[in-house]
């Protein structure tokens, strides 16, 4: 079904606000689903709300939790999110970023204690509307299993990196793994199989099913057990495919968020202290030249390789171009939501009092 987004964020606003998010943050988390939709990211949108509210009710996400700045220089940021949603803290701290960009050329932040922060992408879009450079990262739960391993180990651990251009900036925002898990829970709950080699079983063998797969990565994110598989890492099954490639960009995102931020590692995650860690960096391109005009070249660069030579029924896209368009559809449209979060939506309207979207 397809509902209005207007229609999703004013749910999801007072939702948030009843559960006892602050009105500013209700807007801010509300604001981060309705876009995922918009952008046809729907394993990050509308359908994580009833996973975020579980967290809240077990106190995993503490609402009232203030942000805590644990250091700062002119360049630098330290952050606690004080166990509150990752988007509210990640929110502040590029914002602190883009400010001392402008003054600085370049500026990093570390976020520790945080929760899920939804698409990197957001944070990084955040930048280049200021005409800058944005890079985000996050670590997960275990997910991911390392070259050669049958157990996972590694989060899903998003990259996500923008760059001023026309007629929109460069927005490259993914795992560094096969696939989110997000996209394996939209599958179950729309009972289709996985398209691709995705996540494999405790012999390293292929999943297709999705409700078998979203049963690992469940028991391997949110218990201390597992019962061995999870995703793969980019470059698939095999090692003469290059997977210790994937394995390494995970790496370098582990190493940048928990180790960095001293808190969990992903593998750690499922058990006792749950925390996830951020880290961005925002660069300001102007330093190094003209920005209209590196915009300009960036431009070029992208609309050649947009008509490059390519196989019949196919184009060539840019990074950032699906998420556009589906921007511009899904906001005349309405964006799509599958009927097992229809149900979840009905439910937590009933419970919290809040009129829940229409149908278009």
């Amino acid at each position: 079904m397809r509902i209005e987004s207007s229609s999703e964020k004013s749910f999801l606003e007072q939702v948030f606000t009843k559960t006892g998010f602050s009105s500013a943050d209700s807007e801010l988390l509300a604001d981060t689903l309705t876009d995922a939709d918009l952008r046809g990211i729907s394993s990050h949108g509308i359908q994580r709300l009833a996973w975020y509210l579980n967290m809240v009710k077990e106190g995993t996400i503490v609402p009232q939790n203030k942000v805590k700045v644990l250091k700062e220089t002119p360049t630098s940021l330290f952050v606690d999110a004080n166990q509150n949603m990752g988007q509210i803290a990640s929110a502040f701290a590029m914002r602190k970023l883009i400010e001392k960009t402008k003054k600085s050329v370049v500026s990093i932040a570390v976020i520790r204690n945080s929760n899920h922060f939804g698409t990197a992408g957001y944070y990084s879009r955040m930048a280049a509307k200021a005409g800058l450079i944005g890079v985000s990262n996050t670590n997960t739960r275990p997910l991911v299993v390392p070259t050669n391993a049958t157990e996972a180990f590694l989060g899903s651990n998003a990259f996500a990196f923008t760059f001023p251009a026309e007629p929109h900036p460069f927005v490259f925002d993914g795992a560094t793994s096969v696939v989110s898990s997000g996209k394996i829970q939209v599958l179950d709950k729309n009972k289709k199989d996985i398209p691709g080699e995705w996540a494999v079983d405790k012999d390293r063998k292929i999943v297709k099913n999705a409700k078998a797969a979203e049963d690992i990565l469940s028991t391997a994110a949110f218990t201390p057990r597992q019962k061995g598989g999870g995703v793969l890492t980019l470059g698939g099954l095999f090692e003469n495919n290059s997977n210790y490639k994937g394995m390494g960009n995970s790496l370098v995102v582990e190493l940048l968020t928990g180790i960095l931020a001293q808190g969990s590692i992903s593998a750690d995650t499922s058990v006792g202290k749950h925390d996830f860690s951020q880290f961005f960096l925002t660069i300001d391109p102007s330093f190094f030249g003209d920005l209209d005009v590196l915009r300009k070249n960036a431009t070029d660069m992208f609309n050649r390789i947009r008509h490059l030579d390519h196989t019949p029924g196919t184009e060539i896209k840019i990074p950032g171009d699906r998420e556009y368009k589906n921007y511009a559809e899904n906001t005349k449209n309405g964006v799509t939501i599958d009927d097992q979060t229809a149900k979840d939506l009905a439910r937590i309207g009933e419970e919290l009092g809040v009129e829940v979207p229409k149908e278009l």
